[in-house]
């Protein structure tokens, strides 16, 4: 008989019920093995005791020539019967190595064995069960594909005298999860552009993945004109690109813009407008001092009170309200300082002088034409009396 470890198994001389021995395999069964103890016969681990878990067949754990350790549970020399188990004894094992392995909080990985009605058993030594909650971080609602995986598992809950042991890999993907947030956060500059991927909408704003952490675009940053549903501009699972303006690392929080990314209004203002221009434009807001007309877009002039009207006007609300059409001429436009100078008096001023030069002409036009109406008829009377007199 050859050697087992460091003792060989002929000079084995007793075993009693409760002995753990080394054990190779010499014979395979559907439903059983026998296993050389190095006794005066072979043991016999019944298909119940190899594993913690169902086994469909003998041949699916061990093959002839295997070794390890078992436990002997029955013996009876009379009759030359010795029956051992494998399963006691990483069973025993198992239970050390998971309790130590959960109190230091360790990952551990195990192969999925079967789907089961409310999550998933796993082979830990032992038989460990994973509840459908703790299996992923979002929703799963179909676990077959899950079967014969290997999953990454931290130890969350041991009964020894239940035989009940929790484990979860949700929690291994938080902390995954975690740790990427941290090195995102780490990694944030002010300034910086970046696509990220719309997960989230709200009424106040979107939020962006950029990376394993979610950043803030407030309503007011999605475009440069005025947004009032965050939906109207973007769908969940859109792909966008926005600037960081401000990280909180403490609090974990990231204020993004998307229209920072953007062409500004301000910067296609000397292209598009020119002073003098006659645009038309919406009343966006009333002042004491004037109203703030929309041009364009995310482009808004002041109409001083005094340009108003071509009268003297006390408040803008006695001649405008927000959300009225007007046309207006622009006075002046600074596109660096980001003011433009409008006047709907300069216009109504203008068009009273074009009415009046009109007048003026139709006037001149119709003395013009009574002059030469009442010249060729004088003309004629006095031709007439001339040849009379003659």
């Amino acid at each position: 008989m050859e050697d087992m470890n460091s003792t060989s198994l002929t000079d084995v001389q007793t075993i009693a019920v409760g002995d753990v021995r080394r054990a190779k395999v010499t014979k395979v069964e559907d439903k059983q093995a026998l296993v050389d103890l190095g006794y005066k016969y072979d043991g016999l681990i019944p298909i119940s005791e190899l594993s913690g878990l169902h086994v469909e067949k003998v041949s699916d754990e061990v093959a002839v020539g295997d070794e390890f350790d078992v436990k002997v549970i029955k013996m009876n020399d009379e009759k030359e019967e010795l029956v051992v188990s494998r399963k006691a004894v990483t069973a025993e094992q198992a239970w050390d190595d998971l309790a130590a392995k959960m109190e230091s909080g360790e990952v551990i990985e195990a192969v999925v064995k079967e789907i089961v009605k409310g999550g998933l058993v796993v082979d830990v030594g032992l038989r460990g069960f994973i509840p459908a909650s703790m299996v992923d971080i979002a929703f799963i609602e179909d676990f077959s594909d899950y079967k014969g995986r290997t999953l990454s598992l931290k130890v969350v809950e041991m009964d020894k005298e239940k035989n009940k042991v929790i484990l979860s890999h949700k929690a291994v993907l938080e902390e995954e999860a975690k740790n990427k947030k941290q090195s995102v956060l780490e990694g944030l500059e002010v300034g910086q552009v970046l696509e990220g991927t719309v997960q989230r909408i709200t009424d106040f704003g979107v939020f962006v993945d950029i990376g394993g952490v979610d950043g803030l675009v407030h309503v007011s940053e999605l475009a440069w004109n005025r947004v009032e549903k965050p939906s109207d501009v973007v769908s969940e699972g859109d792909k966008v690109k926005v600037k960081v303006l401000k990280v909180d690392k403490e609090q974990e929080r990231i204020s993004l813009s998307m229209k920072e990314t953007q062409p500004g209004p301000w910067s296609l203002a000397a292209e598009q407008f020119k002073k003098g221009d006659i645009v038309t434009g919406t009343v966006k807001r009333l002042a004491a001092f004037g109203a703030f007309v929309e041009i364009a877009p995310g482009l808004e002039g002041l109409v001083h009170v005094s340009q108003i009207a071509n009268r003297h006007v006390k408040t803008p609300g006695e001649v405008l309200k927000e959300g009225q059409e007007v046309q207006v001429k622009i006075l002046e436009i600074n596109p660096a300082g980001q003011r433009i100078s409008l006047s709907i008096r300069a216009l109504e001023e203008e068009r009273e002088e074009q009415a009046e030069r009109a007048s003026k002409r139709e006037q001149q036009a119709f003395q013009q034409e009574n002059n030469q109406s009442l010249g060729v008829t004088l003309g004629d009377l006095f031709g007439d009396l001339k040849e009379k007199l003659k």
